[in-house]
């Protein structure tokens, strides 16, 4: 049952990533105006960080009772504060997307893989 819902979840990422264009971050690369925005346009692995993050974060969102989608909303406002301090530092961005996404692939596997929606 469990292995199920982790080969849901991971076809449910992999069609996101493999549908989205190539080379497109979660935004848009043409109106991106901060640092931090172009370097992720221009770099094909922040690029792909940027789209699994994302990817994981709306399923989260979807998955979670409203009370706790604020949580995880001013968590991920924390996260933008925190890349777009990092300006044009490709390690500092990232350092900031590999640590969000931690959180969260453990909020992802603890509130949905283990409890449904499934």
């Amino acid at each position: 049952m469990m292995q199920q819902k982790l080969i849901y979840i991971t076809i449910l990422l992999m069609s996101t990533l493999f549908l989205s264009n190539a080379n497109a971050a979660s935004f848009s690369c043409k109106a991106a105006q901060l640092k931090a925005e172009q370097q992720i346009c221009n770099d094909r692995g922040l690029n792909d960080a940027d789209v699994k993050l994302a990817t994981t974060y709306q399923i989260i969102l979807h998955a979670l009772p409203m009370g706790g989608r604020d949580a995880e909303k001013d968590k991920q406002f924390q996260l933008l504060k925190q890349r777009n301090a990092c300006g044009a530092n490709t390690p500092c961005i990232k350092r900031a997307y590999s640590q969000r996404q931690r959180q969260l692939d453990q909020l992802l596997q603890a509130r949905v893989l283990s409890r449904g929606p499934f």
